[in-house]
């Protein structure tokens, strides 16, 4: 019997996350739209969480479900299916994952993972929420992007706490191996980071030379997120692995730490 369904075990969080579950001895059963060949002590049964289809049948036998699917849109759509059926099932602990900002910042993504919150809260399931800032992956994507246009915009105000998510990974481990303890501390990088940084940073490592220009993001958006909305200041957990060595590993450079030691 899996002790531990993972939705979205295939994705930037999910592979992290899978094999931290199995080194805490623990089976894992890993919902996914397409067929796949099970592991060692990893089981994948094919579902839809958005077409509410083969749902009940992953949770067959589960105690414990870690929700870390998520899309462009419909996550709301995708927790009222999955928690209808977890409710149906009997679960006894729902660890989602949710994101530093979720009822602050006024952009349609962030309040669909408020609508999120709210339905695993009202399930009546026993529940942990971590919220985490944005991933990495996420930023560096973001940055590299960016940084592809030979003049590269600089929203003026926004700021970044990305986090490692082997970090993220490790913390939501700890959580579903836990009791239900409801919304938990924040989980975010150890450092905040100015987007025009970023961007520099990223161009000094990767010898790009580019120019760059000041923009303002208007609107409300804006003034959230010049207010720090989406960032997590005070009773924040803090991950460990920093901005610096993370794009030095995706660049395929030495990390400042290796550096400094070499």
């Amino acid at each position: 019997m899996a002790a531990i369904l993972v939705t979205g075990g295939t994705g930037t969080l999910g592979r992290q996350v899978v094999p931290r579950v199995r080194e805490a001895g623990q089976d894992v059963r890993v919902l996914s739209r397409s067929r796949r060949e099970p592991a060692e002590g990893v089981e994948y049964v094919t579902g839809d969480l958005a077409g509410n289809e083969g749902i009940d049948a992953a949770l067959d036998g589960i105690e414990t479900v870690m929700h870390l699917a998520g899309g462009n849109k419909g996550d709301d759509v995708v927790a009222r299916n999955l928690m209808g059926a977890v409710s149906r099932a009997h679960v006894k602990h729902l660890v989602l994952i949710s994101v530093i900002g979720a009822g602050s910042v006024p952009v349609a993504w962030l309040k669909t993972q408020m609508e999120v919150e709210r339905i695993v809260e009202e399930s009546g399931v026993p529940y942990t929420i971590l919220r985490a800032a944005q991933f990495h992956d996420l930023v560096f994507k973001v940055v590299r992007g960016m940084a592809k246009s030979p003049v590269v915009p600089v929203p003026g105000g926004l700021r970044f706490q990305p986090v490692d998510a082997r970090d993220v990974a490790e913390r939501l481990v700890e959580l579903a191996l836990g009791e239900p303890a409801g919304r938990v501390p924040d989980l975010a990088g150890p450092k905040v980071f100015p987007i025009g940084t970023l961007i520099r940073g990223y161009l000094r490592a990767s010898g790009k030379h580019r120019a760059t220009m000041p923009v303002r993001i208007p609107g409300k958006a804006g003034r959230a997120y010049r207010a720090g909305d989406n960032l997590s200041i005070e009773g924040t957990a803090r991950g460990t692995r920093t901005w610096e060595d993370f794009q030095a590993e995706r660049l395929g450079l030495p990390t400042p730490a290796k550096a400094a030691a070499g």
